[in-house]
């Protein structure tokens, strides 16, 4: 009888690592490999390392490569042959050539050189996309190397599985097998990338007219598995084929749909795939071997990063995104482990060499979220100009908000945020935008927007964009791992601007406003309002009662809407006169009761009104505690209702509510 006892461990475990890595600030993968580390048979056996386990892990990253093939296009995969073919091969054979050579002087064996040299060549695909992906990242010009270096190591992967058996066996056909195998590539992506987009849209239209959600998540697991596999069979990896299947849906108009489907499936089965690499530590090889350990991981890290600077720097890339994308690529990948199992099979590699190597690969991808959080700060030390250059970008964002002032800071300029600009430029509102898409950049610019390329979870950005002269932030982008960024940089900035942040629905509502949001915006609450007030007025009911009822709810919902300031021409509903919350100013004179008090000791919250603001001379006050001292001259903004409102005003000048 199988007990579930191992599995509600192995959740446990992953359920505190987690959350110890996200309480410190740290990649939530290395949380993964601790837990197959604890897990594992070097420690607890909790799960075995089997077949299964690694080609469920293995699913997780074709997931992941499905979704990042989602962000790219044809077309785009075009502009970016340079970086797969010339980059990624000059990466992959330089690295190998090196390797091997630093492995047949050790050993005097140039087999094990080759085939050691192959696998620390690999890096890791799940590492390098996950955390780019999550940094916003991935479109960025180290972004861009890394991701074109990646898909030519996944195509390497091919030929080095061919070398190895042909020179263990001494084969006569190598340079049949290999022309084979690149006639295969060839014929197979190229029915993938012709055949494909003619298939994928009008079936799509299909599944998608039956409108049945549970039909379209199983067409989507359908292609995405599908295309994995069929490149599986033509002898390239499943990851290469989810990558391709995620472009040819990009293509399609179902991309965002796919995208928020296969979430789920992706996060979890990814974390599942780190925990099976954190399974393969084995702590008798650190010990017993911790010499050719070292030895392998000096031969990884340090000469990998450098060869991949170089080789970024031959091919034009500028000093700080060629070290910023060696960074991210200087860790073993997850390939490494098939052609050392390969290898250790043929016996190409003493089994101790191997076990080593996996030590060395496995140390190296607990290091690389370091890498490539800290790659910035890195980079800034080690590369004198890239300050230079920094400040050359700053510099163009300085000089084009220089003459903005009281301002909208619009970080994100998507389709939301240009919505949000058309808007506020309807209203002569000023505004400034930062996005990191540069080609929507510099069209937008071209066009006459005030639209610049900048992090907005940078200090050095947000200053330069004029954040302290901005009127408020929005962040338009609904990625709320980013926003967390942005917002904790805004208030390190400037502590009282409100920020106002776009969200799908309302799963991480709380989470945002507990990080500093001022307000939440959330799509799916703002379009049920809308299809609710046009349903209300087709049936009938007056606009104006539909109006009041949709300011009720955004009363409710929203802290900014709650309240207003009446005026002698608002329409009031019988019986409303004395509900509805409203705004109103107190302005302290010189003999008023409140002057020279401290909030938390007048103790409005029992007289049932909310102190929204103070207005101290030309400056207005939200940071409010209950130390905070009221003076004189001061306009107190309360929030109640009428009967409420007229005794606090009364208790703030006179000390007693009437």
């Amino acid at each position: 009888m199988h007990s579930l006892a191992p599995i509600v461990l192995v959740l446990l475990c992953a359920v505190l690592a987690v959350t110890l890595c996200r309480s410190v600030k740290v990649p939530p993968m290395l949380g993964y490999l601790v837990v197959g580390f604890i897990a594992g048979p070097s420690v607890l056996a909790l799960v075995p390392d089997g077949e299964e386990t690694q080609f469920l892990g293995e699913i997780g990253i074709v997931f992941m490569m499905f979704s990042i093939g989602l962000e790219f296009s044809l077309p785009k995969l075009n502009a970016m042959r340079r970086l797969v073919f010339g980059v990624g091969l000059a990466q992959v054979v330089v690295t190998l050539l090196l390797i091997m050579g630093g492995v047949w002087v050790l050993s005097d064996n140039p087999l094990a050189g080759f085939a050691i040299g192959g696998a620390l060549a690999m890096s890791s695909t799940a590492i390098v996309s996950k955390l780019l992906t999550e940094r916003l990242e991935l479109n960025q010009a180290h972004g861009q190397l890394a991701m074109g270096v990646l898909l030519f190591q996944d195509i390497a992967v091919v030929p080095l599985l061919i070398l190895l058996p042909a020179f263990a066996g001494g084969s006569d056909t190598l340079l049949m097998d290999l022309a084979l195998a690149g006639v295969k590539v060839v014929v197979v992506m190229s029915l993938l990338f012709f055949f494909g987009p003619r298939l994928l849209r009008p079936w799509f239209h299909v599944v998608a007219r039956q409108r049945s959600g549970e039909l379209f998540m199983i067409n989507v697991l359908l292609v995405t598995l599908g295309i994995a596999w069929l490149t599986e069979l033509s002898g390239l990896s499943l990851a290469l084929g989810a990558f391709v299947a995620g472009m040819l849906i990009s293509e399609t108009k179902y991309r965002f749909q796919v995208e928020e489907d296969i979430r789920p499936f992706r996060d979890i089965l990814l974390g599942f795939f780190f925990i099976t690499v954190g399974m393969k530590l084995e702590l008798p090889v650190l010990f017993q071997r911790w010499d050719e350990v070292l030895v392998m991981l000096c031969l990884l890290l340090p000469l990998k990063l450098a060869i991949v600077f170089a080789i970024g720097r031959a091919f034009g890339l500028r000093s700080n995104d060629a070290l910023k994308g060696a960074l991210a690529l200087a860790q073993g990948g997850e390939f490494g482990f098939v052609l050392l199992a390969l290898a250790s099979n043929l016996a190409l590699v003493p089994l101790v060499s191997v076990q080593a190597a996996l030590a060395a690969i496995i140390l190296s991808m607990l290091i690389a979220p370091f890498l490539i959080q800290y790659a910035d700060a890195i980079t800034r030390r080690l590369i004198r100009n890239d300050w230079m250059l920094q400040s050359l970008d700053l510099h163009q964002v300085f000089v084009q908000s220089m003459s903005k002032s009281e301002h909208v800071l619009i970080c994100g300029y998507g389709r939301s945020g240009q919505a949000l600009a058309r808007l506020l430029e309807a209203e002569d509102v000023p505004f400034f935008a930062l996005d990191l898409d540069p080609e929507r950049v510099q069209e937008a610019s071209a066009a006459g927007d005030p639209v610049v390329f900048g992090d907005a979870a940078r200090k050095e950005v947000l200053g330069a964009a004029g954040i302290q002269r901005a009127r408020v932030v929005v962040i338009t982008f609904a990625d709320t791992h980013a926003a967390e960024r942005i917002i904790e940089t805004v208030q390190q900035l400037k502590p009282n601007l409100p920020v106002i942040v776009r969200t799908i629905d309302d799963s991480d509502i709380e989470r945002l406003r507990a990080a500093g949001a001022d307000e939440v915006v959330a799509e799916v609450m703002e379009g049920s309002l809308m299809l609710a007030s046009q349903a209300l007025m087709v049936m009938g009911v007056p606009v104006s009662r539909v109006l009041r009822r949709i300011r009720t709810v955004r009363e409710a919902r929203y802290g900014l809407f709650r309240g207003f300031f009446r005026g002698l021409g608002d329409e009031v509903a019988v019986g409303d006169e004395g509900q509805q919350l409203r705004l109103e100013s107190v302005r302290l004179v010189a003999d008023a009761y409140a002057v020279g008090k401290r909030l938390g000791e007048l103790n409005l919250v029992a007289l049932g009104v909310e102190v929204k603001t103070v207005r101290r001379r030309q400056f207005k006050r939200s940071d409010l505690s209950n130390d905070f001292v009221l003076e004189e001259d001061d306009v107190v903004v309360l929030l109640g209702r009428s009967d409420q409102l007229a005794s606090a005003e009364s208790f703030l000048l006179q000390g007693d509510a009437d």
